[in-house]
C-alpha cells in the first residue's frame, strides 16, 4: 500500500500517527509538496480527484481518501492495538469524540491557518482574513472547553488513548503555525496532555510544523 501525505498537513499526520501507534508494516509514504501545488498535478488527480491528502492506494489499485475512512479500513485490517473502540458503545463514544474534535477544533484551526498565514497565499485561491481571525476566536473557545475536559479525564475520549487524541494532537500541533500554544493561553491541562503525547514515538516520527 502507498500513503500519499504532506509533512506539514494535519490530516496526513493523523493517518501516519495511527499507523505508527498500531505498528502497521509495509505502507510506503509518498510525500507531496502542497506549496508547490504537487497535489493539483494531473498525475495525482488521477489518484485523488479532489486533489487532497491523505490518500491510501490499495494493492488492487483502488484508492481510499478521507482520513477517517482510511483509519477505519486500517483498524479493520489490523484490529490489535485498538484505537477506535472494541464494543458498540465504545466505538460510538470514541467516534463522537473524534468527530467533535475534527469539526469543532481541527477545522477551525485549518481555516485560521489557511486564511491568515502568509505562507498559505500560494495555496489558497483567495484568503479571507476577517474569517480567519473569527475562526481563531472559536478555536480559543474550544481549546478552553477541552482544557476543562482534560481536567476531568486523562484522554479526549475517556480513560485511554484513542484516535480522538491523535486528531486533537494533530490539530494543536498544526496551530503552532499561527503561534497558538495551550501554555500561552493559560490552558495547563491541555498543555500537559499535549506534552504527554509529544513523548510518544508516533508524535516524534511523523510530520512536524
Amino acid at each position: 500500500m502507498k500513503l500519499y501525505v504532506s509533512p506539514r498537513a494535519p490530516n496526513p499526520r493523523r493517518v501516519e500517527m495511527f499507523i505508527v501507534e498500531k505498528n502497521i508494516p509495509n505502507i510506503a509514504l509518498v510525500s507531496l509538496n502542497l506549496a508547490q501545488q504537487e497535489h493539483k498535478e494531473a498525475t495525482y488527480r488521477a489518484i485523488s480527484p479532489m486533489a487532497q491528502v491523505p490518500a491510501l492506494e490499495l494493492p488492487d489499485g483502488r484508492v481510499l481518501t478521507e482520513t477517517r475512512a482510511i483509519c477505519t479500513y486500517l483498524e479493520g485490517l489490523y484490529p490489535d492495538i485498538n484505537l477506535m473502540g472494541e464494543t458498540v458503545e465504545e466505538r460510538a463514544f470514541i467516534e463522537m469524540a473524534d468527530r467533535r474534535v475534527e469539526w469543532l477544533l481541527l477545522l477551525g484551526i485549518m481555516n485560521w491557518v489557511r486564511h491568515t498565514h502568509p505562507g498559505m497565499a500560494t495555496v489558497e485561491s483567495q484568503q479571507f482574513t476577517d474569517f480567519g481571525h473569527m475562526q481563531s476566536q472559536k478555536v480559543r473557545e474550544m481549546a478552553q472547553w477541552y482544557d476543562g475536559l482534560l481536567q476531568r479525564q486523562e484522554w479526549i475520549a475517556g480513560d485511554r488513548f484513542t484516535i480522538a487524541d491523535i486528531t486533537a494532537f494533530s490539530a494543536i500541533e498544526f496551530a503552532r503555525v499561527v503561534k497558538f500554544r495551550p501554555a500561552n493561553e493559560g490552558l495547563a491541562a491541555l498543555q500537559a496532555w499535549r506534552d504527554r503525547i509529544a513523548e510518544r514515538s508516533s508524535a516524534q516520527v511523523t510530520g512536524r510544523v
